[in-house]
């Protein structure tokens, strides 16, 4: 009798809660999706100059090394490391003592030489009468001519003796042969240095204007040689060197060389084991704030797009070499879809295919969004879209200790192709 009871009863559960369940699906069916916020850009076309890149090292105009040219022990260092000095400054000092002695002991076989010449002199004048008389034979003042002679010799030795050693005497105190940045010393006084050969004792460089070397590939010299030759020809009044193309000088840190660059030098040759040539170009350094041995970007004008699609970098986003954005259709429904994108123009890429001028995509929220899903757009000028790069690029420096999500990781490595 209780096992019919029992059942009763969970059939009449099932028949009371069914009607419930079957209401609250109902309600969460007819529950409208989440609208999210974001924040979208037109899709734009503008003229563009197209940029190549290439890295390179910063180098002094003028690299000299100071050396030792004398064999000594080092008396005194007389600059501070890492200063600027000035032309005929003294740098360094190397005992002197015996340059000194070797210099007059010189000067002293050089009188003796002089001395016994003049001796030599007045045995020709005597013997040259005698010869005449038949008093002195023939042999003897022939013999005493050649001595004078000789004797005339000896004493242009002895006197560039004398100078070789007054030379000596001066490379004992090292100057600095121009104006420049001195670096660290090689070298410490009490040091032994010039045995064997030239002691290298610091590096000095003229950095004002600072030079960048760097190589590019033939393709791109090619456009180079030809776009300097049309500036040139454009302009009779270009100077060989300028060429009329600007370089722009990006620094380690990501800022911008706030002077212009132009080329200075090209290479003989093409490499032939890596199909690139040698190119520098020289930038004016007031301040003296770029220093040798730096890495840095080198970026140059090479062409003019005309009417190029412009998109923001932080729309894009590039999944294992497949790049896409969210484009908003006029419905605010979202659709992603692939793009194919070439070079970059600052925060923007220029793209060749997969959006049109005009169309919206997400510049803002781009991890909110699904496909097909109800978005609220909020149309952002590519003005403002600078200045929130740079608010973002600014963030981490005043924010040191805050340590990024995972999520925000991915999201900046997405919206930057390197």
């Amino acid at each position: 009798m209780r096992q019919p009871i029992r059942s009763l009863l969970a059939a009449s559960f099932i028949v009371l809660t069914f009607p419930a369940c079957k209401k609250e699906d109902e309600q969460k069916a007819a529950a409208p999706a989440p609208v999210f916020p974001v924040k979208v850009a037109e899709v734009v076309t503008r003229d563009v100059p197209i940029f190549s890149e290439a890295v390179g090292q910063t180098r002094g105009n003028e690299e000299i090394e100071i050396s030792a040219r004398v064999e000594g022990f080092l008396e005194t260092m007389n600059f501070k490391e890492g200063t600027f000095v000035k032309k005929g400054q003294v740098l360094y000092t190397i005992d002197s003592r015996p340059f000194r002695a070797s210099l007059a002991q010189a000067k002293a076989s050089t009188a003796q030489a002089q001395a016994e010449l003049v001796r030599k002199q007045q045995d020709v004048k005597r013997y040259e009468p005698l010869v005449a008389k038949n008093a002195v034979s023939v042999q003897e003042y022939e013999t005493s001519v050649a001595e004078e002679k000789a004797q005339v010799s000896a004493v242009a030795a002895a006197k560039a003796a004398a100078d070789r050693a007054g030379v000596e005497l001066g490379y004992t105190t090292v100057l600095a042969p121009d104006d420049g940045l001195v670096g660290k010393t090689e070298a410490h006084p009490g040091t032994l240095v010039g045995r064997g050969g030239t002691t290298v004792l610091t590096h000095m460089s003229k950095i004002d204007p600072i030079a960048v070397r760097f190589s590019i590939s033939e393709r791109e010299y090619l456009t180079l040689a030809r776009r300097k030759a049309s500036d040139a020809a454009a302009d009779a009044g270009a100077t060989p060197a300028g060429g009329g193309t600007v370089f722009q000088l990006i620094l380690a840190d990501g800022s911008t060389h706030p002077q212009p660059g132009h080329l200075s030098f090209v290479d003989r040759s093409v490499n032939a084991a890596t199909g690139t040539i040698l190119i520098e170009a020289s930038f004016p350094n007031p301040g003296n704030i770029v220093r040798p041995g730096q890495f840095a970007k080198v970026r140059a004008p090479i062409a003019m797009k005309n009417g190029a699609i412009l998109v923001p970098v932080r729309a894009v986003v590039d999944q294992q070499g497949v790049t896409n954005v969210a484009v908003v259709k006029p419905d605010d429904t979202v659709e992603i879809r692939m793009v194919k994108t070439a070079e970059r123009v600052g925060d923007l890429w220029v793209v060749e295919s997969g959006v049109k001028p005009g169309e919206r995509i997400v510049v803002e929220g781009l991890q909110k969004v699904r496909p097909g899903a109800k978005v609220k757009p909020e149309t952002v000028q590519l003005e403002e879209l600078t200045a929130l790069a740079a608010a973002a690029a600014a963030a981490p420096a005043a924010a040191p200790t805050a340590a990024p999500s995972a999520g925000a990781s991915a999201k900046s490595a997405s919206a930057e192709r390197p």
